[in-house]
């Protein structure tokens, strides 16, 4: 056995911070990791001194270290004292959109796009959403990580989506191009944009709907957005519906909408809503980090300085995060109490939702705002678990659940014949979510691509 230099290299990182070294890495020769506790993704209790056997990118065993033979001629290495859980994947995310203090359409570009599919990745996400609001760059990046060909998170997407003019998606907070965005006025005009979608083979259609508390003059017209759904179904494309209040979910789940991909945040939910839930199989994705990321940095100014926050801001983002007036300003704004009552509510909704046994998936809107790709996820966590969750259960669903409602049954799970994809962790995260932060190593499709956080710089 090769453990003491296996270690060497695949824990401190020294070669694992250069992704585009390591995703050369010979993925044909097996690969054991050995010794390490490990979450499978399934919920049940984690594996002590288990052995993982990676060949040709995928698992092929796993289980406890009497169960599990290394094959001849393996690589081994000892990750006694560490954990391994999947990688994790986000059903609500945003690529290209935010840059620095800016959005602009320049912003979606292939440079910028894999840089942040790197970030999403280092911090163990390694597959993301990007739930609308895609130029048409987005589906030759699709198909070069689809096939593993540059570094960064996997990506699926909802093409353009569609949103409505002088409303939401507001242009004054998500300046996109035209070709990011459809606001069809007429039932008809909808059924072709989807049919467009659909044309280029996008995985799911996107819809806003919501005035962002009356902000906006004006929503999507019933007639337009059921049309709407009904063109996706006819091409066996689901709905993600952007919403806010509680109204507005009802009335999406009565459209025939798959998903909400935002969590009510108006009003308690109530067994009607459930009921059509349930009817429906709807998913439900919260996006808790959404209403925290608008007062976390200026009423705990120490987020900005964990270094496990700092590494992943763009310079202009850490210096507006550390002046004193903006926390002040921020800290004292209007908005900044109707985020927090939100946060409130949503995490109370989503533990009625969890115990009522809806689908939960996992995405916290991050690309978007101060929702950093990597540490936004973390944040939703974290919340998932202040909202009542147990660890293994808020770590679940980022990992098989997210995966459900993508349809994804090759990652998610550290299982036989799914993707190497996974995070190597200093501390098991089923005991203290914080736990999840301390990420020694990233292996994604059978690759170390990323050693500790430590070791990360942005490009």
């Amino acid at each position: 056995m090769r453990a003491a230099s296996a270690v060497a290299l695949a824990i401190s990182g020294l070669f694992l911070s250069i992704p585009a070294q390591a995703q050369n890495k010979d993925v044909s020769k097996p690969v054991v990791l050995t010794g390490a506790t490990l979450i499978d993704g399934l919920g049940g209790k984690p594996v002590a001194d288990s052995i993982l056997v990676i060949e040709d990118g995928r698992i092929s065993a796993v289980g406890d270290a009497k169960s599990v033979k290394a094959p001849a001629g393996a690589e081994v290495i000892d990750l006694k004292g560490k954990t391994i859980m999947p990688g994790m994947i986000s059903d609500h995310s945003h690529i290209g959109i935010v840059r620095g203090l800016k959005a602009s359409p320049d912003n979606y570009n292939r440079d910028y796009i894999l840089s942040q599919l790197r970030q999403w990745e280092a911090y163990g996400v390694t597959t993301i959403t990007s739930l609308g609001l895609n130029a048409p760059e987005f589906y030759d990046l699709r198909a070069e990580l689809h096939a593993g060909n540059v570094p960064g998170a996997d990506i699926f997407g909802a093409d353009r989506g569609i949103g409505v003019a002088m409303g939401a998606p507001p242009v004054a907070i998500v300046p996109v191009g035209p070709n990011q965005i459809y606001r069809p006025d007429t039932p008809e005009a909808a059924r072709e944009a989807v049919r467009e979608m659909a044309g280029r083979k996008t995985d799911l259609i996107k819809l806003w709907l919501d005035d962002f508390g009356k902000l906006l003059p004006v929503k999507v017209k019933p007639e337009v957005y059921t049309a709407a759904v009904d063109e996706a179904h006819k091409n066996k494309l689901r709905v993600a519906f952007h919403i806010n209040d509680l109204e507005d979910a009802q009335a999406a789940l009565k459209a025939g909408a798959d998903i909400l991909a935002h969590g009510i945040r108006d009003k308690e939910i109530d067994p009607p809503t459930i009921d059509l839930m349930k009817t429906g199989a709807a998913w439900y994705v919260p996006t808790l980090a959404l209403d925290d990321s608008n007062f976390i940095f200026a009423d705990k100014p120490q987020v900005t300085a964990d270094p496990f926050v700092n590494r992943a801001l763009d310079p202009a983002v850490k210096t507006q995060l550390e002046d004193p007036a903006w926390q002040q300003k921020v800290h004292d704004a209007p908005g900044s109490e109707r985020a927090r009552k939100a946060l409130a509510m949503n995490q109370k909704n989503l533990m009625t939702l969890y115990r009522a046994g809806i689908n939960i998936g996992f995405g916290s809107d991050s690309g978007v705002g101060l929702r950093f790709p990597g540490v936004a996820e973390h944040r939703e966590l974290d919340l998932m678990v202040e909202a009542g969750l147990t660890p293994l259960q808020a770590l679940t669903i980022a990992t098989s659940g997210a995966a459900k409602l993508l349809k994804l049954e090759d990652r998610g799970v550290l299982q036989a014949g799914k993707l190497a994809d996974l995070v190597v962790l200093d501390a098991d995260p089923s005991v203290d979510i914080a736990n999840a932060h301390k990420i020694s190593a990233v292996w994604h499709r059978g690759r170390p691509v990323a050693g500790a956080i430590a070791t990360f710089a942005q490009r």
